[in-house]
């Protein structure tokens, strides 16, 4: 569960464990539970202790599932750097995977050989946090794992690492950098906090400074901040206190203390007068921002702020997408969040110009806006949609022990930041408690000063990130800052010197590995409407919420080639409302529910999804229905979001990544065949242009029928109730009686032409490269060997490929190779974004991995066994939340496999052999029939691509 200020900019429903209490439990469904029970529901339990040398140690038992969430975070992040050393932090965190005394490998070895899930670390302004889940009988492991590198890595620490590292972490900076609205972060932080403030440079740092960095100088971060007394240790799952106890202190207990770390003297600055900066980049439209330096998440303000951030630009009915995307719609989207750091925060107001209209009339429209929201204050309905769209992600984030956003985090925040592992319940209170009074009074405190107003205006970069010390995406804001992690997030948080430390614990060798369970996965119920529909249920008690999945065989592979991009615009339009709720009432119902309902599509699906609090399931599923089946297709509306598309659509052409797939795709597919089409689904602008009210009902009315449909639940009810509630909304739902559409595979797929496609992305500092080639394989095959095979290649962080050309080469954050999850024929692409210099060492590298792969080294012994220990023994964490148990039961579905196909899966992988893996390879995969595509600086990459012996043509979008 995210903490409020993590959460509440989201406005989405995340995943939580709670204990429904007895209002909760009472609530009727026709009326939305009162926002003060939810809150009253929201609980984890811990128990805590301190080791002798200042180690904090939080424990929450919770017996759910057979895993462990360890999560240590330290107190050091980005704030704490010096002058010239920006980017300490985060390339230290990167450090601390390479490998320690008694564990001198990759850190992911041991852990993938358990079983690990959510293994990642991460850097932000104010801290540092390393993070896995493992099954229970792993614990010990993981503990050694953590400690050795808290109290026994500066022996394990080589020039040879921190310079491999250095270059991974440059990486990870370009990558940031080369995308649409790469450099907002140093904007954000440069402009809000004047120099010498601890947050006015960014956590990524920059390239001088990192360049700078000597082994010296990272020892001594070390020394300086990795004590255990600056540190918090949470474990949450299948442990309790005394167990925790015993294993903490057998691991960490000898690791002496480090210094006492002074905090960095922080303020809130105000700006003397208002600022304005206009800056060019590769942006679909002009973007105009309103920033703030606010207080930070410890401040009584900070929440009020976040609520009142929720009404003027979060909620999908805050005042601003009503005003300037709804109602007069001079924007194409709009979005207001605060996000609140330890010592201060930033609050972001933004507004896409809509194509056509005067940047500056946006500006003054929303700035009028927010005078008229600070001159009027929220309303009483307006803060109870806002707080129950937050609860509604909060009860839902505490089924997940730990990850990114799980009960560790919450605990683990709550004692760092705020002394307390329980302050989300302080936040919460002051949410419940919130008057429209006191967030009226709150928000014109902090607004009524002199702004930051960013311009973004679509044109060529006049500068770069090189000198400058991240990268924010567009949409609506999340967070408008993320964390650096140590995974690259674009491919599916004192010891002693060495030899200083006497340990008492057995560090000779990795602990054993206790008894595992197996997975035990739900059971599948299967029932069918009035309507014949299918329902196929799996029952989770563990919070009150229920998720469902209304899933219909179409997807984009349904797009009429003639007119690509007709099922997204459907999608964005169903949106905005029903023929009896318009746009801004069907927004308004379900946030008043606290209801996430959204309509997706994949390759083969079209899904549309509820997110349900339990109280509310009943009133939730009614306007899920109404959703589905009387959408108001209303002409107003289609302009609106037509713009929207084509305002994605322009964002993706300035997307390296996207760029690279709308390109390799409909190549190997073919033009013809449904799946060569653009993978994102969002078409062309001739044809999003021309798309007719008419053409989307006709396509609604084709594809989108009960007979084409099954209705997945998972969650707290049961098959019986639920089929009651859906025999009343979706049961009397009758199909027409024209026949069923049909998706024509049969279209032959042509024959590879080996060539290099390249894109032409002036002063891109990173080229993205993509591989890839059709399979003779389709979805529902038998491909656990195939899919082992391509894991060891590329498809994992420890695979061949990405420790070649990130680990050993330092030209990549992260490279992967990936089969396909489609339903007929398959793909496997391998995907490598690298610094440019080395676009073609690159090819060459990878050609040469994969020969080498497909020839004399196949695979090794310890491949096999780390590939099939990973692969069995992480299944029960895989399915810890009812949303990884609904994909899961899809997924058993759409590719017709028994219902006990996970519980079978230990002994597919058991039975596996390396000669196996190796002519599963081989048949599927060869280094001849590869079709490249390159986006990069031409004038850079060009050079380098003639000498590969190989077609090199330039290619274009048109579109």
């Amino acid at each position: 569960m995210p903490r409020f200020h993590r959460f509440a900019l989201a406005l989405a429903v995340t995943t939580s464990l709670v204990a429904a209490g007895p209002a909760l439990a009472k609530a009727k469904a026709a009326n939305p539970a009162p926002i003060a029970d939810l809150v009253k529901a929201v609980d984890i339990p811990y128990e805590a202790f301190t080791l002798d040398n200042g180690l904090r140690v939080i424990v929450h038992e919770d017996r759910k599932a057979p895993v462990v969430a360890v999560s240590v975070w330290y107190r050091v992040g980005s704030k704490h750097e010096p002058k010239g050393k920006t980017g300490f932090a985060h390339l230290f965190e990167h450090l601390m995977f390479n490998g320690s005394e008694n564990s001198p490998g990759d850190f992911f070895e041991p852990l993938q050989q358990v079983g690990a899930t959510d293994s990642n670390g991460t850097t932000n302004v104010d801290r540092t946090n390393y993070f896995e889940t493992v099954p229970t009988g792993a614990l010990d492991r993981a503990l050694f794992l953590e400690s050795d590198r808290m109290g026994h890595l500066l022996g394990a620490v080589t020039q040879e690492k921190l310079d491999n590292q250095r270059g991974v972490v440059q990486n990870e900076k370009r990558q940031g950098d080369n995308n649409p609205y790469g450099l907002l972060r140093y904007e954000i932080f440069e402009n809000l906090f004047p120099t010498g403030h601890p947050y006015h440079h960014s956590t990524i740092g920059s390239m001088g400074d990192l360049n700078s960095a000597s082994l010296g100088d990272v020892k001594k971060w070390f020394t300086d901040n990795y004590g255990p007394n600056n540190a918090v240790l949470v474990l949450a799952g299948d442990v309790n206190v005394a167990t925790a106890k015993a294993k903490v202190q057998e691991w960490f207990g000898d690791i002496p203390r480090g210094p006492e770390i002074a905090a960095p003297k922080t303020s809130i600055p105000t700006l003397p007068a208002p600022l304005a900066k206009e800056v060019k980049d590769l942006v679909p439209t002009t973007r105009i921002y309103r920033m703030w330096a606010i207080p930070g998440l410890n401040d009584p303000e900070a929440v009020p702020l976040q609520m009142a951030m929720g009404v003027l630009g979060g909620l999908s009915s805050s005042r601003l997408d009503n005003a300037l995307v709804r109602k007069d719609p001079v924007a194409v989207s709009v979005s207001a969040a605060a996000q609140p750091f330890e010592d201060a925060g930033i609050l972001l107001v933004q507004a896409d110009v809509k194509p056509g209209v005067d940047p500056q009339l946006v500006a003054s429209r929303l700035d009028a806006e927010i005078a008229s929201f600070l001159a009027s204050g929220p309303t009483a309905d307006e803060l109870q949609r806002t707080a129950a769209s937050y609860l509604a992600g909060t009860i839902s984030g505490l089924e997940s022990v730990g990850g990114f956003g799980g009960k560790a985090v919450t605990l683990a925040e709550g004692a760092l930041y705020s002394n307390n592992p329980a302050y989300y319940k302080v936040e919460l209170d002051r949410m419940a408690k919130a008057t429209p009074e006191q967030v009226k009074a709150v928000a014109n405190k902090w607004l009524s000063r002199p702004a930051f107003s960013l311009t973004y205006t679509p044109g060529e970069r006049t500068e770069g990130g090189e000198n400058r010390g991240g990268a924010v995406t567009g949409g609506k804001m999340t967070a408008p800052v993320q964390p650096d992690r140590y995974w690259n997030e674009a491919l599916g948080d004192v010891g002693p010197d060495t030899g200083g430390v006497s340990s008492f614990a057995d560090r000779s060798q990795l602990p054993a590995v206790a008894d595992l369970k197996a997975l035990d996965f739900p059971a599948i119920e299967r029932t069918k409407l009035k309507n014949g529909v299918e329902v196929v249920f799996a029952r989770r008690t563990t919070v009150p919420t229920v998720n469902v999945a209304v899933s219909f065989d179409a997807g984009y592979a349904a797009d009429p080639h003639n007119a690509l991009g007709t099922q997204s615009l459907m999608l964005s339009l169903m949106d905005e409302g029903t023929t009896s709720l318009d746009s801004i009432a069907f927004a308004e119902a379900k946030e008043r529910l606290g209801a996430q309902i959204d309509g997706t599509a994949n390759a083969d699906e079209t899904v549309f999804s509820l997110f349900a609090l339990k109280p509310n399931l009943g009133a939730s599923l009614s306007l899920l229905a109404d959703y589905i089946r009387n959408p108001a297709f209303d002409a107003k509306e289609l302009e609106r979001v037509r713009a929207q598309q084509l305002n994605r659509l322009k964002a993706e052409l300035n997307n390296p990544n996207a760029i690279a797939s709308r390109i390799l795709t409909p190549v190997l597919y073919g033009a013809d065949h449904p799946y060569g089409i653009p993978p994102s689904g969002l078409g062309n602008a001739k044809s999003v242009a021309a798309v007719t009210q008419g053409q989307l009902a006709a396509f609604h009315a084709a594809w989108i029928r009960p007979d084409n449909a099954r209705v997945f639940v998972v969650g707290d009810t049961t098959l019986a109730e639920v089929k009651k509630q859906l025999d009343t909304t979706l049961g009397q739902w009758q199909a027409p009686a024209t026949a069923k559409p049909v998706k024509h595979f049969e279209i032959a797929i042509p024959a590879p032409r080996p060539r290099i496609l390249l894109f032409d992305r002036p002063k891109s500092p990173q080229s993205v490269i993509l591989a890839g080639k059709v399979l003779a394989a389709k979805g529902g095959d038998d491909l656990e060997v195939l899919r082992s095979a391509n894991d060891i290649f590329g498809g994992n962080f420890l695979s061949r490929f990405n420790t070649n050309l990130r680990e050993t080469k330092g030209w990549s954050y992260g490279v992967r190779s990936r089969i396909s999850g489609d339903q007929d024929r398959l793909t496997w692409v391998a995907a490598a974004p690298v610094q440019a210099d080395r676009t073609g060492d690159s090819i060459k590298e990878l050609q040469s991995d994969l020969k080498s792969f497909l020839g004399d080294k196949g695979v090794t012994k310890e491949e096999l066994e780390r590939t099939i220990n990973g692969s069995v023994r992480e299944l029960p964490g895989s399915f810890e939340t009812s949303g990884d148990v609904l994909g899961g039961i899809r997924q058993i579905v759409k590719f017709a496999r028994p219902d006990n196909y996970y519980e079978t899966l230990p002994a597919t992988y058991e039975a596996m052999t390396a000669a196996e893996i190796d002519a599963a390879a081989r048949k599927a995969l060869s280094t001849d029939g590869l079709v490249y595509v390159v986006v990069g600086d031409a004038a850079v990459v060009k050079p380098q691509l003639d000498g590969l012996g190989l077609p090199v043509e330039t290619v274009s979008l048109d579109n």
